[in-house]
């Protein structure tokens, strides 16, 4: 018996210990936290979704689900067999006239538009959590490092998941970083940083935001959750409108399909361009990521023009082969007359000229 307390004790500790560096950020206190105690979206202790939101799917569970992932053989394209193709453009040479859209893997990306520069959800290690031994990149899909970043006018933040929200990157841009955009309860995170209170732009659900020369941005709904300790939805996770003098776009974030899609199209669309999350996915927690049927109907009730998916390409968080979520939407796309943009990491993307881009994960 006083080998098992003193086990217990000692993994007590340890656990303090580890959960005490600063990757896993820190808790809401003062006025953040009755901010965040006044949220419509804050009921029972934590941050709530506009719909009935489970972890898992009807049929599935946390053993069932932990026994797939770790045990279950694994398809054997789960990671690609090649480097990923990428191309290394210089971001800080772009000419400020011209507005463009840059992939940089996974669910981060670049936005240059009117002038005004937007760095979204930067994970620029070499992994996607918060140890450098856990979920590490596909070779090649990790060639944007911090030092290629250049000065951002706007750090945009969905929320405080490890591979939407880095800490290393966001430590090491500092620097680079005017303002920072990110929902409620995420600034605690940039503060123990170091980033200062007056450069966070953090709000909640339907709140607008009016940034420089005329451009807006709106924090929508999403269906997800958030945390980067044991406790979920204590911060809020968000989809973004971005509106400027001649364009809409939508940064859609991690999301389960739902009704809030419609609403945003019919509020707020049409769109000129829509950033929507494809891949690592799973029917076990398909109320909190996208299937790609799914992905299509959003971009239907979102009323976007040009589609352009991302969380996919650079890590395996799912069992389904890497390249799958990238076939799957395009065909789907064409069948239902989509205008689907899928870039290389990397490859500029013109948002004011139309271009074809090749199917660069077959083969």
């Amino acid at each position: 018996m006083i080998y098992i307390i003193l086990s217990i004790a000692v993994i007590a500790v340890l656990t303090v210990i580890i959960t005490s560096q600063p990757v896993f950020g820190a808790a809401s206190t003062g006025k953040r936290l009755e901010r965040i105690l006044k949220s419509e979206n804050y009921k029972d202790k934590k941050f709530q979704n506009q719909s009935y939101t489970p972890q898992f799917a009807e049929g599935y569970s946390m053993p069932k689900v932990m026994y797939d992932f770790f045990f279950k053989k694994k398809d054997p394209l789960l990671k690609p067999q090649n480097a990923v193709p990428a191309i290394h453009t210089d971001l800080k040479n772009l000419p400020k006239d011209e507005d463009v859209f840059i992939w940089m893997g996974h669910s981060s990306y670049y936005i240059q538009i009117d002038g005004i520069s937007f760095l979204i959800d930067p994970v620029l290690s070499s992994y996607g959590s918060p140890f450098r031994f856990f979920n590490k990149a596909f070779a090649g899909s990790d060639l944007f490092k911090p030092e290629d970043v250049p000065e951002i006018d706007y750090l945009v933040i969905t929320h405080d998941h490890y591979d939407h929200l880095d800490y290393p990157t966001v430590k090491a841009i500092h620097s680079k970083v005017k303002q920072v955009i990110l929902p409620l309860g995420v600034g605690a995170h940039f503060e123990k940083w170091g980033y200062r209170e007056n450069q966070l732009l953090e709000e909640d659900w339907g709140t607008s935001i009016e940034l420089k020369d005329n451009i807006k941005i709106t924090f929508t709904p999403a269906r997800h959750f958030s945390g980067r300790k044991f406790s979920q939805n204590n911060t809020l996770w968000t989809s973004y409108v971005l509106e400027t003098r001649n364009k809409k776009l939508f940064l859609g974030g991690d999301s389960g399909f739902d009704t809030h899609f419609k609403m945003i199209g019919e509020k707020y669309g049409p769109f000129d361009y829509a950033i929507l999350e494809n891949g690592q996915y799973n029917e076990a927690w398909r109320y909190i990521h996208m299937l790609p049927e799914d992905f299509i109907q959003a971009s239907v009730d979102l009323r976007t023009k040009k589609i352009i998916p991302v969380h996919s390409g650079k890590f395996a968080l799912a069992l389904h082969p890497w390249n799958e979520p990238l076939q799957k939407v395009t065909a789907l796309g064409k069948e239902n007359n989509l205008n689907i943009l899928t870039p290389k990491i990397g490859e500029v993307l013109d948002l004011n000229r139309s271009k074809e881009f090749q199917n660069w994960w077959e083969g």
